[in-house]
């Protein structure tokens, strides 16, 4: 597994943006050799609506603010329940915790390696 260091270093932001804002259960799946249409997953699970939102805008924030990134496609704002954020290489799906235990996306790419995170220990952005 040979995974960018932007790509980590984004996912290490992301997860950062995340955890402030008490994102849950965050964990990082190299996809690259499987899917061909991203490097990496980025699953973060929330425990109400509000905070599903929070989470992706706070996502959102960090990446465009400190890495100049803007997603190529989101889908799911509004609804609280799943937002995803396609940033081409890397994709990081935020969902309730709920929808997480329903859709297994854990369990859907159980045989994916697992890419290591940095400390996520919660920073003000």
């Amino acid at each position: 597994m040979n995974v960018p260091s932007i790509v980590t270093d984004r996912l290490n932001a992301a997860a950062r943006a995340a955890s402030v804002k008490g994102g849950e259960e965050i964990s990082a799946i190299y996809v690259g050799e499987r899917l061909g249409l991203a490097d990496a997953f980025l699953i973060v699970s929330g425990s109400s609506e509000r905070q599903v939102e929070a989470i992706a805008e706070a996502v959102e924030d960090e990446l465009r603010i400190n890495h100049e990134d803007q997603p190529l496609r989101r889908e799911g704002r509004g609804s609280g329940r799943w937002v995803l954020l396609d940033y081409g290489d890397i994709v990081i799906h935020v969902q309730h915790e709920e929808d997480r235990d329903f859709y297994g996306l854990d369990r859907v790419w159980a045989d994916a390696p697992a890419i290591e995170l940095a400390e996520r220990q919660p920073q003000e952005l």
